[in-house]
């Protein structure tokens, strides 16, 4: 397999990015307006919506790749949608995606640390994050 240089590779990213991140922002948007202000406030709708549809639409990505991959072409399409498109559009794609290969491979104690430590300090991080803003307001 030929390796695409890394120009290409950061552009392929950063054009797949783009258009996830404005993707998302425009489901939101859409669901926003289906759903009523209210609703979307008082549920996160569209957080859900993109990360379940992000998740479904990597592990088709990594199964046609699984099957079909090998060459340049894959690599570049790998790098626009799986890290690009789908990692703008939500980065729970991708820790599906990693959870899911940890859990395939029987890596039980390691698959659960890995789902227990991402929510945990991830949601830590948050609530420090926070804690240091307040503090600092």
């Amino acid at each position: 397999m030929s390796s695409i240089s890394p120009l290409a590779a950061t552009l392929n990213v950063a054009l797949g990015g783009a258009a996830g991140a404005v993707l998302r922002y425009q489901i939101g948007r859409g669901l926003t307006h289906w759903l009523g202000p209210k609703a979307v406030m008082t549920f996160p709708w569209a957080t859900l919506s993109v990360n379940v549809i992000g998740s479904l639409l990597m592990g088709m990505l990594a199964g046609w790749l699984a099957k079909h991959g090998g060459d340049q072409n894959d690599e570049q399409w790998r790098l626009l949608i799986g890290v690009g498109l789908l990692g703008g559009f939500t980065t729970f794609s991708s820790f599906s995606l990693e959870l899911m290969l940890l859990i395939e491979r029987g890596q039980w104690g390691l698959s659960f640390t890995y789902a227990a430590v991402s929510l945990l300090a991830g949601l830590t991080g948050l609530y420090i994050g926070l804690i240091i803003m307040r503090l600092a307001a």
